[in-house]
């Protein structure tokens, strides 16, 4: 085996490793990127991509948003709707100070990976290798090496961006899956699902999903992803068969059956599940970090975490040139990347996963729904709270509901 030497090794060219090879870009910094597939390739996935995508985006470049902006197989959104368990509604319209633009987008993961792949392809000091299975991985006081089904990689780092079914966290850590801490989720492509008010982001709370929910994203070409996403404990305890309760909620729930009338599926429903970021975990060691869904960043109550994929990559480059000014790459010097992380993401992910926790009792759900359709103060209150994770703490202290309650 002929081993191929570089200062550091990105597995995995999704959002995350994109992120970090497009940082560390033109550093002086010898890459390689490493991916098991070929791109374009599927990746199961609710494809919502929120307004911090963007965000991100315009941090690292703004001639990368703009790309971006221009890239055409997307759909922009500018609201959510809710669905309460007693399925009334409320709807939410994302603030948005460039109101020309979309405040976020729908993208099939095929497209908006393949989008961000062909930005890294000619950065400077960017080696791209697909088709890389991994089989090992080893570590020891100088380096650390990947070995794949084709070859072999050398580096003093290692930045394991490669999903939710992380073979680098799994040979890399101790870090197993928890069943209330991992969502099991399902998604369909549809055609010609009927968006009878605009095009919104869909969240259905129906009583029998909670903590989870279904979803219906509208994507270009009058296409819709359509799915459902349960903690894998309340799967396990109630022994679901989410197939049968996608179909289920289809067919049986009045908002949704005359809207899928002529609605054709475009596949099989496809299974997948998410590692949620409802605990902290070590997410770094002797020459690695873990970066995104392999780091299990993933927002608890929502299930988006392409945003904080593409933070982590950034985090992670920020990182890595610290390390390589300080040629240290151990354990314990990594532990920054560690607490760096968390004190972007922590807060954030805190609150979604106490957010999470109120879904089991619909009746509180049904009631901020109620208020906020009576009232535009607590409507406008709650929109703020979509993008701004002090206000979002409020709906997680029992003060907020008393004030709804003897607000009137």
């Amino acid at each position: 085996m002929v081993d191929n030497s570089y200062d550091v090794v990105i597995v995995g060219a999704g959002p995350a490793g994109c992120a970090a090879a497009y940082q560390l870009a033109g550093k002086g910094i010898k890459i390689a990127v490493i991916d098991k597939a070929t791109f374009p390739r599927d990746k199961i996935c609710g494809d919502a991509l929120s307004a911090d995508v963007i965000n991100q985006f315009y941090r690292m470049d703004p001639g990368l948003a703009m790309k971006f902006e221009s890239f055409a197989e997307k759909q922009g959104v500018n609201g959510v709707r809710f669905y309460a368990p007693n399925s009334s509604k409320l709807d939410m319209d994302f603030q948005n100070p460039n109101h020309d633009k979309a405040a976020g987008y729908v993208a099939k993961r095929s497209d908006f990976d393949r989008f961000w792949f062909n930005q890294i392809t000619r950065l400077e000091g960017v080696s791209i290798f697909l088709e890389q299975e991994i089989k090992d991985i080893e570590t020891t006081e100088k380096e650390i090496s990947v070995e794949t089904r084709s070859g072999g990689f050398v580096a003093k780092i290692l930045l394991a961006a490669d999903g939710a079914q992380s073979i680098c966290r799994r040979l890399l850590t101790s870090d197993s899956i928890e069943k209330d801490h991992h969502c099991a989720g399902l998604r369909q492509y549809y055609q010609n699902v009927d968006f009878p008010e605009g095009q919104r982001i869909e969240l259905h709370f129906y009583k029998e999903l909670l903590p989870g929910y279904f979803w219906i994203f509208p994507l270009p070409n009058n296409q819709a992803n359509v799915g459902l996403g349960i903690l894998s404990s309340v799967v396990s305890k109630k022994r679901l068969n989410l197939k049968s309760k996608l179909e289920e909620v289809i067919a049986n729930h009045p908002h949704l059956s005359s809207r899928f009338k002529n609605a054709t599926p475009l596949e099989e429903p496809k299974g997948f599940g998410l590692p949620i970021g409802s605990k902290k975990r070590v997410i770094s060691g002797d020459r690695f970090l873990l970066l995104g869904d392999a780091a299990s960043l993933i927002d608890p109550f929502t299930g988006e975490g392409i945003g904080n994929a593409i933070r982590s990559g950034r985090l992670a480059a920020e990182h890595v040139a610290m390390a390589m000014a300080e040629n240290d790459f151990s354990a314990k010097f990594n532990q920054h990347y560690d607490q760096l992380v968390y004190s972007k993401m922590w807060k954030e992910l805190r609150v979604s996963r106490s957010m999470q926790n109120l879904l089991k009792y619909p009746q509180l759900f049904n009631f901020i729904v109620r208020k906020a359709n009576n009232n535009q103060s607590i409507r406008t209150l709650l929109t703020s709270m979509l993008d701004n994770i002090d206000l979002k703490q409020e709906l997680v202290r029992p003060r907020f509901y008393w004030k709804l309650l003897v607000g009137g």
